[in-house]
């Protein structure tokens, strides 16, 4: 480890760098600090809707996409369907993978939901 070269002025103890060093370091903070400033935009934004990991780690294990959206907004399966236009029954054969789902249904569903078609398939 280096020996940190101090000085004192005003009785106020002083780290010395060189100077390119010191350089290196604002352009460093600068750099961090705008990259605060663009995560802080991004969480702030309130039409920005967040994913939590267990609702990935469900879609990356094979779980429908209906279903693991279905339960994400707190749905039943009887309101999603009836929000859709289709029977209880064609929902859950499609959560269970038994009906693939009609292009038509699927895109029903997205709207119920507020999601994509391409986030159901």
């Amino acid at each position: 480890m280096t020996e940190i070269q101090t000085i004192t002025l005003a009785g106020e103890r002083y780290a010395v760098i060189p100077l390119a060093e010191y350089h290196a370091l604002r352009t460093a903070a600068d750099e961090d600090a705008l990259d605060a400033a663009v995560l802080r935009r991004i969480l702030d934004d309130t039409s920005q809707e967040w994913t939590p990991a267990e609702f990935v780690k469900r879609l990356i294990d094979g779980e429908h996409p209906v279903r693991v959206w279905r339960e994400h907004r707190r749905m039943s399966g009887k309101e999603l369907a009836a929000a859709a236009g289709i029977a209880s029954s064609y929902l859950s054969a499609i959560e269970t993978g038994k009906k693939p789902g009609s292009v038509n249904a699927l895109k029903r569903i997205a709207t119920a939901l507020g999601v994509t078609l391409d986030e159901l398939v």
